[in-house]
């Protein structure tokens, strides 16, 4: 079985090839918790595979696609955390954002993902 570290690291760049929201989802156990910390908590894995669908999507305002560039990665046990600059790309424009992931992997599967980050600068940004 991969160690945790492995399964984010695969995840992070999942993301990177622009995969759809269920086979991202694919990465969590049912019960998992996504959190992006300036908004509500989403609990489980199609709650996760629909949320990630509601911003990932062609055409204004949609995210077409966001790579995450991991710059630190490091692992305690089961939990990883990752540096990282998240790049968005819209359809008239591209951004990035610095983003803190705090992830918690059980059995080969993600339990809990929290990301924190400016949602100010994440607004701003969107336009």
């Amino acid at each position: 079985m991969e160690s945790p570290i492995e399964v984010v690291r695969r995840f992070c760049a999942a993301w990177s090839n622009n995969i759809g929201a269920a086979e991202l989802a694919a990465f969590f156990t049912d019960d998992a918790v996504y959190h992006n910390i300036p908004l509500a908590p989403v609990t489980g894995r199609d709650a996760i595979a629909n949320n990630i669908a509601t911003f990932i999507r062609p055409g204004a305002p949609g995210i077409e696609s966001i790579e995450f560039r991991v710059i630190n990665i490091a692992a305690n046990g089961p939990v990883v955390m990752t540096e990282r600059v998240d790049a968005f790309k819209l359809p008239h424009k591209s951004f990035e954002l610095p983003v803190m992931g705090v992830f918690e992997v059980r059995n080969g599967k993600i339990s809990a993902w929290r990301d924190y980050f400016d949602m100010n600068q994440f607004t701003s940004r969107m336009g």
